[in-house]
């Protein structure tokens, strides 16, 4: 399996970000860490050895960006304000720096957006944001809701990244074409969370896969299990 390393310096953030990405060609699949996580996590957790198949077969291209939680979201240092700003910051880094460059590596010009807890949240907010990128939206154990970063602050762009709130009121065509895979489970500590998003989309009509796995920890085991499984929802070409 290719792995190969990129660090750059991004425009968006004023600072170097780290990327790992598997394979040689295919689908691009951004594959987000989860909180804090760094751009290897996936790999040393086990992730990207459960999609090895489809790496190997050159069925999809991995890419694993670092995190900026520590500056972001989980930065009590500065005020909220500044928290959600720097989140902004990091959606444009994903979306022009990564998600531009490779979105046409596939003939669909779109990409896979995946990740689990944490990483659920990133990879859903961003399909919600730009639902012509992403054809797939794969969230394993993932939470949709940012009020509890926010410290009681709320404004236009906590509620634009905040996908329970803003989701309500979306009317690109282009989400009722997405594949949307929403794992977890009754022991999973985001499963309210699931069901309450599952429910928001059923009231959109917004085709999803609800798959609730019995008796799971919100842990690795079951998102290798989930992973490898969602990625056969892709129709290769």
């Amino acid at each position: 399996m290719k792995e190969a390393y990129y660090k750059w310096f991004s425009p968006h953030l004023s600072r170097d970000i780290e990327m790992l990405v598997f394979g040689h060609s295919g689908k691009p699949v951004i594959l987000f860490p989860t909180s804090m996580g760094s751009f290897y996590e996936n790999k040393d957790k086990g992730l990207i050895e459960s999609a090895r198949w489809y790496v190997e077969e050159g069925l999809i291209q991995i890419f694993c960006p670092d995190s900026i939680d520590r500056e972001s979201f989980y930065n009590k240092t500065i005020h909220p304000y500044h928290r959600i700003t720097n989140h902004v910051w990091y959606d444009k880094m994903i979306c022009h720096e990564i998600v531009e460059k490779v979105k046409n590596n596939t003939p669909s010009g779109k990409v896979v957006v995946a990740g689990c807890s944490f990483g659920g949240y990133h990879a859903a907010n961003f399909a919600f944001k730009h639902p012509g990128y992403v054809s797939h939206l794969f969230a394993m154990g993932g939470a949709f809701n940012i009020k509890s970063f926010m410290d009681g602050f709320y404004n236009d762009t906590v509620f634009y990244n905040n996908p329970e709130d803003y989701l309500h009121g979306l009317q690109d065509y282009e989400l009722w074409n997405m594949d949307v895979a929403l794992g977890t489970s009754n022991w999973d500590i985001c499963f309210d969370a699931n069901l309450k998003l599952s429910a928001i989309l059923k009231n959109k009509n917004i085709p999803h896969w609800l798959d609730i796995r019995p008796n799971r920890e919100h842990d690795w085991p079951v998102w290798q299990e989930m992973f490898p499984h969602y990625l056969s929802r892709i129709h290769f070409h």
